[in-house]
């Protein structure tokens, strides 16, 4: 598995520009007008990992495959997109089939762009943007009610309960996300599709010259994002886009260190997307093929085989494992087999972020 964002803001606030950028095509058409992008960009971005690449040289691997993050650019929301207003909530639907949201807001100056409601100010857009998103949830929550109500069946209570409940926070003002809720009432979440429920990362787009320290606007939103228990990272579309026209890794290098950064801005987007969703990297590794996983922190040796195919959980028998520092220490399998670093992990084996796995099973 991989994870999908989706990437959601005010119009011109850099969501297309930034998407082109971070998949490295020019399918997403950014223009200086609100509702440029008609349809929802669909993109999947390879996930760097230096250990893959290390591990590959190593074995001597044919192929190299990385996982991938999906990124949905979901066209500008303005207030009123709930009901109708701009492009409608069509759009919505799209936000509800991801698994975390870009949230990206615009923390620059620029009399030739323009803005919809007039002037900068982040967490007005913010707020604006995620009312939209609570009343859309609140939507679907009340003729959620509503069906359930014309039904007399008492094992529905809990869901009747909860489903109240969430209408009262969101009418209050608040998103999903900041409702403390109980592993009983999470147990029926899952089935709700809540907007407001996902994980966030806001993105600040800054000025090129702002990208090291950023300025008063993404402090604004950093503070903002600190009291909401979420994260907010720095990042420049125009840098960004000047990253993803370099062919050459080393140019690419060389350019990101120049301007005081140690990394690109998908860089980082990546880095929080895992950090958000709780994910993790295995690696299987041949002389055919390198290749990473993702799955999710606490998943033992047999999901992560269903990972690779549902036969290999279905007849599961042990995972070989090495971790990664013994792999690469070792020069290889083989050294880390003479070393006595790899060990035979049973169903009960949770595994852990860099492990390399061999899974035996038999159907």
């Amino acid at each position: 598995m991989g994870f999908n964002c989706g990437i959601v803001g005010l119009p011109n606030v850099g969501k297309s520009t930034l998407f082109n950028a971070l998949t490295q095509t020019a399918s997403a058409e950014a223009q200086n007008y609100p509702f440029c992008t008609i349809d929802p960009n669909l993109g999947k971005v390879r996930v760097a990992d230096p250990r893959l690449d290390k591990l590959a040289q190593i074995a001597g691997s044919a192929k190299i495959i990385p996982t991938q993050m999906e990124i949905v650019d979901i066209a500008g929301l303005v207030k009123g997109a709930s009901q109708g207003e701009g492009l409608g909530n069509q759009f919505l639907g799209h936000i509800r089939n991801t698994d975390a949201i870009l949230h990206i807001v615009r923390c620059f100056d620029n009399d030739d762009v323009i803005h919809i409601t007039g002037g900068v100010d982040p967490i007005r857009d913010i707020e604006v943007v995620e009312m939209e998103l609570m009343l859309a949830d609140l939507e679907s929550l009340k003729n959620r009610d509503a069906q359930i109500a014309k039904k007399n069946n008492l094992e529905l209570s809990g869901e009747k309960t909860l489903l109240r409940k969430l209408i009262e926070w969101l009418e209050g003002g608040e998103p999903v996300s900041q409702l403390n809720l109980t592993s009983e009432e999470r147990r029926f979440m899952n089935s709700f599709h809540l907007i407001t429920e996902k994980p966030v990362l806001y993105v600040c787009n800054v000025k090129e010259s702002e990208i090291v320290s950023g300025n008063a606007y993404s402090r604004a939103v950093e503070e903002f994002a600190n009291r909401r228990n979420c994260q907010a990272i720095i990042a420049s579309a125009v840098i960004e886009s000047e990253i993803a026209i370099m062919n050459d890794e080393v140019d690419r290098s060389e350019y990101i260190q120049s301007i005081g950064l140690a990394e690109s801005g998908l860089a980082r987007i990546v880095r929080r997307g895992y950090d958000l969703l709780n994910l993790i990297t295995f690696f299987t590794v041949g002389p055919t093929e390198a290749r990473a996983w993702t799955i999710v922190r606490g998943t033992r040796a047999p999901g992560a085989a269903a990972v690779i195919h549902t036969d290999f959980e279905r007849g599961f028998i042990c995972a070989e494992t090495i971790n990664y520092e013994d792999f690469v220490f070792h020069n290889g399998e083989g050294g880390a087999k003479l070393a006595g670093k790899m060990r035979l992990e049973g169903k009960e084996y949770v595994v852990n972020d860099g492990d390399i796995l061999h899974f035996r099973f038999n159907v």
